[in-house]
């Protein structure tokens, strides 16, 4: 009881709230891409509802859950591999300064990916050269991996805009967490993508709302079945009242 109205005000103020730097449909969709790799299904079927409420096409939700998986993904290779986080930096920079470069100027004519050669030919097409976590990731995989990394979270064609899956990638990587990522993904909402610090922000927030409450709703052990009922009941429009007669 003690903590429920501050808990509560927060929520409303931000999550619920359609005034702020994010638009209502985006929060609901980066909650979704916390929430699915906590994971936590009471939030994951919140969130999901929520943005579907406000108006998420399934094809931005099924998005949203990919960036967070691909988030996940080359998280868990930079910190495995031990990646030194200076030579890193370095070469995000490096990747910023040849986009800002290249912004304008006809894109790199595409290749192929079929291997690990095609890829990393493709890799340097599109960034201006190998990093080296790149250049390291075992050649069985980089094909697929790079192939999935550029449709889906460097694509400025998707579903979701660009500047929103960055936001879904830092706020997963805020809540791992995982330096690489935040550094990646704050670099180039910031320096690319033209995000304000506010929605910065925002999205970080959005990343501990989720935390929070995904660990009220598993620690306290909430039934499932009667939470999506109450998440149904919440998000079902309103039921237009009978004119009197």
């Amino acid at each position: 009881d003690e903590g429920i109205a501050g808990a509560l005000d927060e929520f409303k103020s931000v999550q619920a709230n359609p005034s702020t730097a994010i638009p209502n449909k985006y929060k609901e969709l980066i909650g979704l891409g916390v929430a699915a790799q906590i994971p936590c299904d009471y939030c994951v079927y919140f969130h999901t509802a929520a943005a579907r409420a406000n108006g998420a096409t399934e094809r931005e939700i099924k998005e949203a859950v990919a960036v967070s998986a691909i988030v996940r993904h080359w998280s868990t290779y930079l910190n495995g591999s031990k990646t030194d986080e200076g030579t890193f930096k370095r070469e995000l920079s490096q990747i910023v300064t040849n986009a800002k470069a290249a912004a304008g100027k006809p894109a790199p004519e595409a290749v192929a990916i079929v291997d690990a050669a095609s890829a990393r030919d493709d890799i340097r097409r599109t960034f201006g050269f190998v990093p080296t976590f790149l250049a390291t990731f075992p050649d069985s995989g980089i094909a697929g991996g790079w192939r999935e990394m550029k449709s889906l979270q460097l694509s400025s064609t998707t579903a979701i805009p660009p500047k929103y899956k960055e936001m879904i990638g830092l706020a997963v990587a805020a809540q791992i967490p995982c330096h690489y990522c935040v550094t990646f993904h704050t670099t180039v909402l910031t320096q690319l993508a033209g995000a304000s610090n506010a929605e910065v922000q925002e999205a970080i927030v959005m990343a501990s709302i989720v935390r929070h409450w995904s660990t009220v709703l598993n620690g306290m052990q909430m039934d499932r079945a009667a939470f999506n009922a109450e998440v149904d009941r919440a998000m079902s429009p309103p039921k237009k009242k009978s004119a009197a007669r």
